[in-house]
């Protein structure tokens, strides 16, 4: 489902009525929790939080104009998802949030690398998206980003 907006907001209004409140929430959840220096943007068509250029000024290597992706949020044909790129990039993390989903959920985790997919909004584990928001500072990332992007 890809939706044409030019704002985070706009986005969110474009959704259906039943996704707005899940974006909503998890949009809150993002901006409340993740460490200060990631901004809220527009993304490949979907909400992002990216490290902006003041910040990392190589931006993303595919497209250097472009800040470097940190977490996208979009709403898909069949589910949300929440695209985390240090899920993909740390072990260790990744680690962490497989079996604290398995605490904090009653439901069998659906992910791919970096997409963390909730068919139904309402098992979304907000307060476990929260904290795998903090996990993670810019500068981190960025070092992560580093360790595993080859020239």
């Amino acid at each position: 489902m890809k939706i044409e907006a030019k704002t985070p907001d706009e986005y969110v209004s474009k959704l259906p009525e039943d996704r707005q409140e899940a974006i909503s929430k998890l949009r809150e959840i993002f901006k409340k929790n993740l460490p200060e220096g990631f901004l809220e943007t527009m993304s490949y068509n979907m909400i992002g939080y990216v490290v902006p250029h003041s910040m990392y000024p190589p931006g993303y290597h595919s497209d250097p104009a472009l800040p470097l992706p940190f977490i996208n949020l979009a709403s898909q044909k069949n589910y949300i998802a929440i695209y985390h790129s240090c899920l993909y990039a740390d072990p260790e993390l990744l680690n962490w949030f497989q079996k604290a989903y398995e605490e904090a959920s009653d439901y069998k985790l659906d992910m791919g690398k970096s997409c963390i997919r909730f068919k139904k909004p309402d098992r979304i584990p907000y307060e476990l998206i929260a904290e795998l928001a903090q996990k993670v500072t810019p500068e981190q990332w960025i070092e992560q980003y580093e360790k595993n992007v080859k020239p």
